[in-house]
């Protein structure tokens, strides 16, 4: 009878203080919350009837950040205490919900011309991965996206791809031509021979189709890889490195492959489709 008195008067307790909070989010922003107090005011919404001040200190401390409890998988945050089902749904839910809000504020087909717009919508598909991913972006032959197709979700380091299966992909979403791009979750955004070689496998395999690669991303953390601008455009601006132009490179800096392995990365071009190289 007194738990279910105590639990009764919680609600009271605390609801000058979630008030507060509110009132201060709305009249401020996040911008001056801390993080355990932006993930107190999260867990509010889940759990109204308990103080989470506590909890939401015990995450951060599980867990080393704001950023690294949204990371967290289900049953990682169920084993904390205090926390059900319904608070680690939200949690988990963030990181889906900044991805998707970041490719709907580009437009449901964003036109993908050079590596600036290129990072922005790839980028958007790995906020909160805490695995490896790969994704290949079928374009239009103007540069349009079609569709972010998922390869494969592998272990953190190791993914196999199959080039038949891209291959097939590719040609079910109508693509001219595509975008790779995945992530290394915990290390680099520098690629590594694996990288190298299963672009050059993709890289011919989609030739054969007339599809045409251009580029292929490589994300971890805030930094980002790319393939072309690596091999043909180092040091300029994302902005400056185009895909719309006649252009021949390797799949990463000259020199670090074998010249049999060498491959062209293609371009678009508005009328035609892709040049020839």
């Amino acid at each position: 009878m007194q738990d279910h008195a105590k639990e009764k008067k919680g609600p009271s307790i605390h609801a000058g203080h979630r008030a507060r909070l509110r009132e201060r989010f709305f009249r401020e922003g996040l911008s001056s919350f801390s993080e355990h107090e932006v993930l107190e005011l999260l867990l509010m919404y889940a759990i109204p009837q308990r103080d989470v001040n506590p909890l939401a200190h015990e995450l951060i401390d599980t867990f080393g950040s704001f950023s690294g409890v949204l990371e967290a998988d289900e049953s990682e945050l169920l084993r904390v205490n205090g926390m059900g089902k319904n608070a680690a749904s939200l949690i988990c839910l963030m990181p889906q919900l900044m991805r998707y809000y970041r490719r709907s504020a580009m437009g449901e087909r964003p036109v993908i011309l050079n590596l600036a717009t290129a990072r922005r919508y790839a980028g958007a598909l790995f906020i909160g991965m805490h695995e490896e991913h790969v994704y290949m972006i079928c374009l239009d032959q103007s540069g349009r996206v079609l569709h972010p197709a998922l390869l494969h979700r592998g272990t953190i380091d190791e993914v196999n791809l199959y080039p038949r299966e891209v291959v097939a992909t590719a040609l079910r979403h109508h693509a001219h031509a595509v975008l790779l791009a995945h992530n290394h979750p915990s290390g680099k955004a520098e690629p590594s021979q694996a990288d190298y070689d299963t672009t050059n496998r993709l890289i011919n395999a989609l030739r054969v189709v007339e599809v045409r690669v251009v580029d292929h991303l490589i994300f971890a953390g805030d930094g980002v890889y790319s393939m072309t601008r690596n091999s043909q455009f180092p040091g300029q601006p994302e902005e400056d490195v185009s895909y719309v132009m006649r252009s021949r490179a390797v799949p990463g800096q000259r020199g670090t492959l074998r010249e049999e392995q060498e491959v062209e990365l293609g371009g678009l071009e508005f009328s035609n489709g892709f040049h020839e190289i």
